[in-house]
């Protein structure tokens, strides 16, 4: 276990799992977090998607405006971290496909 996972963070991934909609948790996430933060984890994850799709780390810079280092960490996480990008990514392609 890492030394991060604690009762606090279990009661906030209990508190995420707990929201019932897209208003929800636009209401929990500008309470919990500053707009900045919002923005970054929202571009993070495009990065990651776009990353999926084959975009090589100068078209997504171009697109997106993030650092081509940011990219690197992303996509490093994507490929070594522990699977919540992708499955994340699966998710939602999976809820594309459905609307």
């Amino acid at each position: 276990m890492c030394n991060w996972h604690n009762n606090s963070t279990d009661e906030l991934c209990e508190a995420f799992l707990s929201l019932k909609s897209k208003e929800e948790c636009y209401a929990f996430l500008e309470d919990i977090c500053t707009i900045k933060e919002i923005l970054e984890m929202s571009q993070r994850l495009s990065v990651a998607k776009l990353l999926s799709k084959g975009m090589s780390y100068a078209q997504i810079s171009q697109q997106t405006g993030v650092s081509t280092a940011t990219i690197s960490r992303i996509s490093k996480c994507i490929e070594y971290g522990n699977g919540g990008y992708k499955t994340v990514i699966e998710r939602l392609g999976e809820v594309e496909k459905n609307d």
